[in-house]
């Protein structure tokens, strides 16, 4: 083989590298996504598990005592409050030991944490707003906005999860 020819060869094989190398860089790359999206999937299907589980478990404090025969008495007079209000407010206590109880046996509540919302996880952030729009459909005059503005002053709660719950609100439509 002559020079020419064997630097041709060699620039030929150079350039099948070139040619193979990115498909299977290519073929990686996609192996390598696809993990990513399996793992994300997995993820997401904990979070979903943990979910359910709260929906189906949500409240049922509620369903025995001490909470049971205070929360049925209150129930109506509450529905007919407007939420936030100093009369709802005044009612609340009212609720003493049931609701300290209901509090002490339901995370997805700030009360339930010494430090309220510093000490929540995301599920129970969930189960939080999904609690509070479920409520505003028991008052008359409920409204998820105003629950959401109202408990944004209550437990503190920075601009960034205020915008954050109200983006989220278009999940219950």
């Amino acid at each position: 083989m002559d020079e020419t020819n064997e630097m041709d060869s060699k620039k030929s094989e150079s350039e099948a590298d070139k040619v193979e190398t990115p498909n299977i860089k290519l073929q990686e790359t996609i192996e390598a996504h696809n993990d990513h999206i399996k793992n994300v999937d997995g993820f997401i299907s904990k979070i979903i598990t943990e979910l359910r589980l709260r929906g189906a478990n949500h409240d049922k404090s509620k369903n025995q005592e001490p909470e049971l025969s205070i929360f049925a008495t209150m129930n109506t007079k509450l529905k007919d409050l407007e939420y936030g209000s100093e009369e709802y407010k005044e009612s609340l206590k009212e609720l003493g030991p049931a609701l300290d109880h209901h509090y002490a046996n339901n995370r997805h509540h700030p009360e339930h944490f010494k430090n309220g919302l510093s000490d929540f996880d995301i599920v129970d952030l969930v189960e939080m707003l999904c609690d509070w729009k479920a409520a505003s459909q028991r008052h008359n005059t409920g409204n998820i906005q105003k629950s959401i503005e109202l408990n944004a002053t209550r437990f503190d709660m920075c601009e960034q999860l205020v915008s954050i719950f109200e983006n989220s609100t278009k999940f219950f439509d």
